[in-house]
């Protein structure tokens, strides 16, 4: 009996050295895991925008004009204002623009009042002159040799408002360039990066988060309110009109994730 507890014990403490010796081979691995995969906090960053930028010449015009005509009454205001647009519409047709390059910018018929003030009782009094009927249309066209032809033909047809006229990027245009830009401005951050990281003796291991911006595009480029009257002698020669390159921009914000080399 004696014999038997002390191999007992004997099994015993043998286990507990078996478990010891156990817990101490693992507890290393663990330490070196937990080092392979470090906290969120404590990965390096460095935070690049990268730019890009490109000038091109605009592919698309808009044209704003139309005819303005006062009478005594609506109808015969709006007669007139029809027969000189219709004259209008052939003449721009026969110089190459299409129906649809062609849109309404705004119609208008509205009464015209003159105003006056009574001698006896000094106060003043609003009288019914007339209607006013004005037409806008829009011209949009990738014809830009033909914009002298365009003003000039509508002009001569009867047209006495010109509103604007200005230039910009047709979309797909507008859409190959983003591409474009967008790949030259993520390159230019990395460069960026490379760098100020090289001095350091560090590099780029990976990306953790990228921020776009908005395609910047410049305003179309106006020209305002050339206006014509009746009694105004015009010039045989063409009306001149030029456009000029645009600066369309782009940037991209890079965080990247560095290492030691």
């Amino acid at each position: 009996m004696k014999h038997s507890k002390q191999i007992f014990t004997a099994m015993i403490a043998v286990l507990v050295v078996s478990v010891t010796m156990g817990a101490i081979s693992v507890a290393p691995n663990a330490v070196a895991q937990e080092e392979v995969t470090p906290f969120p906090s404590r990965e390096k960053v460095i935070s690049v925008t990268g730019n890009a930028i490109s000038s091109v010449k605009p592919n698309l015009a808009n044209i704003s004009f139309g005819v303005e005509i006062q009478e005594k009454t609506a109808k015969d205001a709006l007669d007139a204002n029809s027969e000189l647009m219709n004259k209008v519409i052939t003449a721009i047709k026969q110089v190459g623009i299409t129906d649809s390059e062609i849109s309404t910018s705004q119609f208008n018929i509205y009464p015209v009042y003159d105003s006056y003030q009574d001698k006896e009782t000094g106060r003043y009094t609003q009288e019914l002159i007339g209607y006013r009927v004005s037409n806008i249309i829009n011209v949009e066209t990738t014809k830009l040799n033909s914009l002298a032809a365009i003003i000039d033909s509508a002009v001569g047809a009867g047209v006495n408002r010109v509103d604007s006229v200005y230039f910009s990027l047709s979309p797909e245009l507008a859409s190959k360039l983003k591409d474009d830009l967008l790949e030259k401005a993520v390159l230019n951050a990395k460069s960026k990066a490379e760098k100020a990281l090289s001095p350091l003796n560090y590099k780029i291991i990976g990306v953790k988060a990228i921020s776009l911006s908005e395609f910047s595009i410049p305003y179309p480029m106006p020209m305002y309110d050339m206006a014509y009257s009746e009694g105004v002698a015009k010039s045989s020669a063409p009306t001149p009109i030029f456009s000029s390159d645009q600066d369309v921009n782009t940037s991209v914000n890079v965080v990247f994730l560095i290492g030691s080399n």
